[in-house]
C-alpha cells in the first residue's frame, strides 16, 4: 500500500522483536530485498548504507533513541521515501502494526502469486559485512540460499520436530538467518525469541531453565562469561546440545563449561557469504581446538601459498569450489564487481581466512590472512597464541598481533584485559611470558605485552587487530 515492491531495498532495524519475521517473509513475497541491520548503527553508519544499496524504506523499532538516529540520517539519504516504525505512527513515521491489522486479509492486497514474483536466482536478501577493515561490503544473496542451512540446523545444531532452539544473535546479523529462520523451520524446529539490549548471563541461564530450551547457539564471548558463572547452580537438564560460531572457541572455555555442564561445544566457521563451510557435527567427535572438519555440501579445500592443495598440517586459505550463487553461496558483492573478481578466482571463492588440516581432517583456524604474523621466518596464527594466553588465571580476553621489528620482521605483541584480583606489572608480564613458554614454542611468545581496559571490536563484537596493531605502530614507532 505505500508502494514497496519488486526490487526495492529495505533496511530492517527490528533487534530481537517478532513482527522480524513477519516483515521479513512479507517482503520476500514481495520480490522486495530486505537488508537486516543493528541498532548500534551510527548516523553514519547508516546514510552510508541508504546510499550504498539505494533503501527505499526504512523499518525499525519504536524506541526514540533509534527513530531519532534514522532521522537524523534522512538529509543525507536521498533514495529514502518512507520511514516505517513498529507502536504508533508519528510525524514523518508510518505505523507498522497498524498496516498489519489494515492488510491482515492478505489477498485483498491484490499480490500475484509468489511464482510470479520471484524465482531461484533473484536477489533475496542483502546484508553488510562486519568486516574488520574498510568499509562493509554488500553481500547478496538468492532463493536458493536458505536450503543452504538445512545442514546448519540438522548436522550442526542437531535439531528435529521437538526441538526449541535459541540463537542469541540480533536479528542485524547474518548469524540470524543462521539460527534463527530458515534452517530451522526447515528442520520443523521451534525457535525461542528472547529480546535484549544487554547481554545478562544469569538471565539467559534462568530463560533457558525456565522455558527448557533444547538448543542454544552463542559467541564465544558469551562463553567466556559462562565459564565464570556457577553454572551448575541453574537446571539446564533441557539442554541437549550447544553450537559456537562467530570467532575461533578457546580450548580453556570449552573445557570448563564441560566441567560444569556435561556438554560439548560444537562449533562452526563460515562468514556472512556463506552458510558453514567447517563444522563439528552433531555425527563428529569434538576436538577442543579445532572447529571441526570440512562440511560435505560444498567442496571445501585449503590452497598454499603456491596455489595448491595444502598437505595435512600445513597452512592454507580456505576455499570452495563453486559458482556464485550456489546453493548457500552468495552470488557477489552488490553493485561491485572488482570486489567480487578478486573474491573469486579460478573457480574459487576465497574466504582470505587461513587454517590447517590434520591427518584426521580436522580443521584448525588459524585467522585472516592479513592477521598473520611472520616473525623471523615464522607464520604464526594470532588464535593458536591467544588460545594459550586464556589458560592463564590473570586473562579474562586477549588479542594477539604483529608489530614492527628491525630484527625479525614482527614480533608478537598481546593486549591483556586482566581478570578481577589482578594488577598490571612488569612482574605479571614476565609471569605470562614464562606460562606461555611452558605450553608452546618460544617463537610464538609475546615479546610485547600491553595491559588494556579495553580491545576495539567492530559493532558485531570481533576484535579489530588491525586497529590495534596500527595504534601501537602509530603511538610507538618501529620497536628495535
Amino acid at each position: 500500500s505505500i508502494g514497496i515492491g519488486r526490487g526495492d531495498t529495505v533496511m530492517m532495524i527490528l533487534k530481537r522483536r517478532a513482527q522480524f519475521w513477519f516483515a521479513l517473509l512479507g517482503l520476500m513475497k514481495l520480490g522486495a530485498v530486505p537488508i537486516p541491520a543493528t541498532h548500534l548503527l551510527t548516523v553514519d553508519d547508516i546514510i552510508y548504507r541508504n546510499n550504498a544499496a539505494s533503501v527505499a524504506c526504512i523499518l525499525t523499532t519504536e524506541e526514540s533513541s533509534l527513530t531519532d538516529t534514522v532521522s537524523s540520517a534522512m538529509a543525507g539519504s536521498p533514495t529514502v521515501r518512507t520511514l516505517v516504525k513498529l507502536g504508533e505512527a508519528q510525524d514523518g513515521w508510518l505505523s507498522f502494526d497498524s498496516g498489519m491489522e489494515a492488510f491482515s486479509g492478505g489477498a485483498e492486497a491484490g499480490l500475484p502469486p509468489i511464482s510470479r514474483v520471484t524465482s531461484n536466482g533473484d536477489l533475496m536478501l542483502l546484508y553488510f559485512t562486519s568486516g574488520t577493515t574498510g568499509l562493509p561490503k554488500m553481500v547478496a544473496h538468492n532463493y536458493v540460499y536458505p536450503l543452504g542451512h538445512i545442514s546448519t540446523a540438522r548436522y550442526w545444531h542437531s535439531l528435529h520436530s521437538g526441538s526449541l532452539h535459541l540463537t542469541l544473535a540480533d536479528t542485524g546479523w547474518a548469524k540470524a538467518a543462521w539460527g534463527k529462520l530458515f534452517g530451522q523451520w526447515l528442520c520443523e524446529s521451534a525457535i525461542f525469541i528472547y529480546d535484549h539490549d544487554h547481554f545478562d548471563a544469569h538471565r539467559l541461564m534462568q530463560i533457558i531453565s525456565h522455558y527448557k530450551v533444547t538448543s542454544l547457539c552463542a559467541p564465544p564471548t558469551a562463553y567466556r562469561v559462562l565459564v565464570n558463572m556457577n553454572l551448575r547452580s541453574y537446571d539446564l537438564s533441557s539442554l541437549e546440545h550447544v553450537t559456537s560460531a562467530g570467532e575461533p572457541l578457546n580450548e580453556e572455555v570449552f573445557a570448563r563449561f564441560k566441567e560444569m555442564t556435561g556438554l560439548s561445544i560444537y562449533e562452526a566457521y563460515g562468514q556472512t557469504e556463506t552458510t558453514p563451510l567447517v563444522m563439528t557435527s552433531a555425527y563428529t567427535e569434538p576436538r577442543p581446538g579445532s572447529t571441526g572438519k570440512f562440511n560435505p555440501a560444498y567442496d571445501v579445500v585449503l590452497i598454499n601459498d603456491a596455489g595448491m592443495e595444502a598437505g595435512p598440517g600445513e597452512a592454507g586459505e580456505i576455499c570452495v569450489r563453486a559458482q556464485p550463487g550456489d546453493i548457500g553461496i552468495y552470488m557477489g558483492y552488490y553493485k561491485d564487481r572488482a570486489l567480487t573478481d578478486e573474491a573469486w578466482r579460478g573457480g574459487l571463492y576465497h574466504t582470505g581466512d587461513i587454517a590447517k588440516k590434520d591427518e584426521d581432517g580436522y580443521i584448525w583456524y588459524i585467522g585472516r590472512g592479513d592477521d598473520i604474523i611472520k616473525s623471523a621466518g615464522y607464520r604464526i596464527g594470532p588464535f593458536e597464541v591467544e588460545s594459550v594466553l586464556m589458560k592463564h588465571p590473570a586473562v579474562l580476553e586477549c588479542a594477539v598481533t604483529g608489530v614492527p621489528n628491525a630484527l625479525r620482521g614482527h614480533v608478537v605483541k598481546a593486549s591483556v584485559i586482566l581478570n578481577n584480583g589482578y594488577e598490571a606489572s612488569e612482574k605479571l608480564k614476565r609471569e605470562i611470558r614464562r606460562f606461555v613458554k611452558t605450553l608452546t614454542s618460544d617463537y610464538k611468545c609475546p615479546r610485547i605485552i600491553e595491559f588494556v581496559q579495553e580491545l576495539p571490536k567492530t559493532i558485531s563484537g570481533k576484535v579489530q587487530r588491525m586497529a590495534i596493531a596500527n595504534s601501537w605502530k602509530n603511538a610507538q614507532g618501529d620497536p628495535s
